[in-house]
């Protein structure tokens, strides 16, 4: 059986003279394939074949819709944009915008080119575990609200024991090797404070009669933190004792700075005796209440 061939045809029947006459036509007289074909009566196959290698010339050129694209991207490539920039910018493809562009390389220096990369990497970290934190962050709300419905209303009596606890954590506790039976409450917790606050009221022991004083770091607004801690808890301005200012240590790579760094506020309770031996009283029973049921 013989092997079949597909080899392409060659042209055949054309002189030298059609051959340059078909070139003549379209350099000279930048005749378009189909001019040509008028001309000399070739088909539309010889016609291309004659011209191979012949750029076509501007009169015979389709307008294409996307120069301005392509020029646009030329600019946008001088700036120093990406590929993949340009791409996104003009709403075209990755392997289009580097057609455009390929004859322009980046020119970078290593710091804009890490600067780049650093970018790029944050967007491709963002962008996978943006849908990750949306589903983490309505679970978080959801468990929120089922827990937030759990507490329902307080008690005076729920007060009493949890700013008994919120002191016996935060507060200055005596010692036996120093006796300080006084009542002194620091944090920076608005809340907590604001509860604790709560337990004093229900203790008999009004907002004007403790002392206040901010504790904060030397480098922050004091003034400024003093203001806000007393219209944040209603508190009188004039019990607001000189603040406490601490050490500011330039090595030390806090992150408690900024406008939204307003330092501890110090609640003082003067002869508060007989209210600290009540906490221990409470904490005492507490504890004692928890041991028997774990029994």
């Amino acid at each position: 059986m013989a092997k079949l061939s597909y080899a392409r045809p060659k042209l055949r029947g054309v002189t030298n003279f059609e051959a340059a006459e078909v070139r003549r036509l379209r350099t000279e007289e930048h005749l378009s394939v189909r001019e040509i074909r008028a001309r000399t009566g070739l088909g539309r196959n010889r016609v291309y074949e004659l011209l191979r290698g012949v750029p076509p010339s501007e009169r015979t050129r389709r307008p294409n819709a996307k120069d301005d694209l392509r020029a646009q991207a030329v600019s946008l490539r001088a700036t120093g944009l990406s590929v993949p920039e340009i791409a996104r910018r003009l709403a075209v493809s990755r392997s289009t915008a580097y057609l455009w562009v390929r004859h322009l390389p980046l020119d970078r220096d290593a710091e804009q080119e890490r600067q780049r990369r650093q970018a790029h990497s944050k967007a491709m970290t963002e962008a996978r575990w943006s849908a990750h934190r949306r589903t983490r962050d309505e679970a978080q709300a959801e468990t929120h609200a089922a827990a937030g419905r759990t507490v329902g209303q307080l008690s005076d009596r729920d007060v009493l024991l949890l700013g008994a606890i919120a002191y016996w954590c935060e507060g200055t506790k005596s010692k036996p090797w120093r006796r300080d039976d006084h009542v002194e409450f620091v944090n920076s917790d608005p809340g907590l404070l604001a509860l604790f606050l709560r337990f004093l009221e229900l203790s008999g022991v009004d907002r004007a009669t403790p002392t206040y004083r901010v504790s904060i770091h030397e480098s922050a607004d004091a003034d400024a933190a003093t203001e806000w801690w007393a219209e944040q808890l209603e508190l009188p301005r004039d019990r607001f004792q000189h603040p406490n200012l601490k050490k500011h240590n330039p090595a030390t790579a806090r992150r408690n700075t900024g406008e939204g760094y307003r330092g501890c506020l110090v609640i003082n309770v003067p002869r508060s005796r007989e209210l600290y031996w009540r906490i221990e009283g409470m904490i005492a029973e507490l504890f004692r209440s928890v041991a028997v049921r774990e029994r």
